[in-house]
């Protein structure tokens, strides 16, 4: 009897020990855990900071080639034959105005996206969509700078025709002829 009480207490010293040192690690790992993330949520937060600069440096660049291409029309006239041949346009292009005919290959891909959104939705018997729903149909999510970044090409796409503006601010696919300024200046 006396011989298994010793075997017992030098095994659950051993026990002990062994528990003692999976508890430091667990510890440890614990420790590391939270520090990775605090790491981690640091840089998320720097990631939004980087994506909202970027957004507002692409939307400001938009803004400038529009302002540009409207402010000189004659130094960038494109006859109506050039422009419907034109059918892999560049991220940032401007938006021309719609016409009966124009494809819709003459716009960016990113304003074909909100486009295809828009027409789904219509298809699919659903009203005027708001800009951060179709944020996040497009898969950018909800943050305030891509749900600006697409509210400032639908709202683009409205002013074109190529979209609905409604009185509500919300969007829907539909098609409407625009005046466009100095149409007849150069033929």
């Amino acid at each position: 009897m006396r011989t298994s009480c010793i075997r017992f207490m030098t095994e659950g010293c051993a026990v002990a020990s062994v528990l003692g040192m999976l508890e430091e690690r667990e510890a440890t790992a614990r420790v590391r855990v939270e520090g990775l993330r605090a790491e981690a949520a640091q840089l998320a937060e720097v990631l939004q900071a980087a994506e909202t600069e970027l957004d507002r440096r692409v939307i400001a660049r938009e803004e400038l080639v529009e302002a540009l291409a409207l402010s000189a029309p004659e130094t960038t006239a494109v006859t109506e034959a050039e422009q419907e041949t034109v059918h892999s346009p560049v991220p940032g292009s401007v938006v021309p105005p719609w016409r009966d005919g124009l494809p819709v290959t003459v716009l960016a891909p990113d304003y074909q996206r909100i486009l295809g959104v828009l027409e789904e939705r219509r298809s699919a018997g659903n009203g005027p969509v708001k800009a951060r729903e179709t944020a996040v149909e497009l898969g950018l999510g909800a943050t305030p700078a891509k749900v600006e970044g697409v509210r400032s090409r639908a709202r683009r796409l409205a002013e074109r025709g190529w979209l609905l503006l409604e009185a509500s601010g919300m969007f829907s696919a539909g098609r409407k002829p625009v005046a466009v300024p100095d149409a007849g200046s150069s033929a």
